[in-house]
């Protein structure tokens, strides 16, 4: 099949090499345009397009280049904005979505699973429509979300998608028969800096599904501190408190202990969280995180 692939981060990837392993034509890629790096002016390129180059695509950055291409269907994977209308009235589009629609239409499906506790979450491989996550369901897989950091559920809903999409485009019949969503939709807003943002008014469990999306932060002593890695200690400690117990960097969160294991100090490198509180010096009978 005559293909289109649009699609920016990494967790598109597997789905476009699964395209061209799969023998489709996959004509143009179209992903973001390349963004500055840091404070220089080297150009990086998304992780699509330099997939893209390593197989030999053509690569285009506008949905206006689409109309160059003459294919049979789009596929979108984490694209990252809407497809217009009446595009889509030219090349119907199918969307490898990461959850089981229509719970957590939106943009960050992984990371509100996450943080809602949910026990499972899948893929599933929808037809576009103008509206948000609404289009009709060709397949869906599931998985379960365990105490897999966000991370790892992407990665493994990645590479599950990728092979429901090859099932899906070479089965006539289910490209034919899509079925509508049923059930309660729920919305994966966006998450902003202040969602990784851990404060002593969280439980336990709120602070360790936060710490499991990847980029949450604390303040102690004036300084932002990243925490990468951590599990649930004995006892409870007082909330807000930051002491260390043992070898144990340990966050008092009121209802239980949260242990620190790998962190990144402010304008400092990734560390083991007793090699950081050997270094800030801090007062054990004093120390706050918030």
């Amino acid at each position: 099949m005559r293909l289109a692939f649009l699609g920016t981060p990494h967790a598109a990837v597997p789905v476009l090499e699964e395209l061209v392993r799969a023998g489709h034509d996959v004509a143009v890629v179209i992903t973001r345009a390349d963004k500055k790096r840091g404070r220089g002016s080297s150009l990086l390129a998304s992780p699509v397009k330099f997939a893209a180059q390593s197989l030999g695509l053509n690569v285009a950055h506008s949905l206006k280049d689409l109309g160059a291409y003459d294919v049979e269907r789009g596929v979108v994977v984490a694209y990252g904005a809407l497809i217009p209308a009446a595009l889509l009235e030219q090349v119907p589009m199918l969307n490898v979505h990461f959850s089981l629609l229509p719970r957590w239409r939106g943009a960050a499906p992984v990371e509100r699973a996450i943080l809602a506790g949910d026990h499972e979450t899948g893929v599933s491989i929808m037809a576009i429509e103008p509206t948000l996550d609404t289009g009709p369901v060709y397949a869906t897989a599931r998985t379960s979300i365990g105490e897999k950091t966000a991370y790892e559920l992407t990665e493994e809903l990645a590479h599950v998608g990728a092979s429901l999409l090859r099932e899906v485009l070479r089965d006539p019949q289910a490209l034919a028969s899509p079925k509508a969503q049923e059930g309660e939709a729920t919305y994966a807003e966006k998450l902003t800096k202040e969602d990784f943002h851990l404060q002593p008014a969280m439980t336990l469990v709120e602070v360790a599904r936060t710490v499991r999306l990847g980029r949450a932060y604390f303040f102690v002593a004036g300084r932002r501190l990243r925490v990468f890695e951590g599990h649930e200690g004995n006892g409870v400690g007082a909330r807000g408190s930051l002491t260390r117990k043992d070898n144990d960097v340990v966050m008092g969160t009121g209802d239980g202990n949260y242990v620190l294991d790998v962190v990144q100090p402010e304008g400092s490198r990734t560390m083991r969280a007793h090699e950081w509180w050997s270094g800030a010096r801090l007062d054990a009978s004093t120390a706050m995180w918030g």
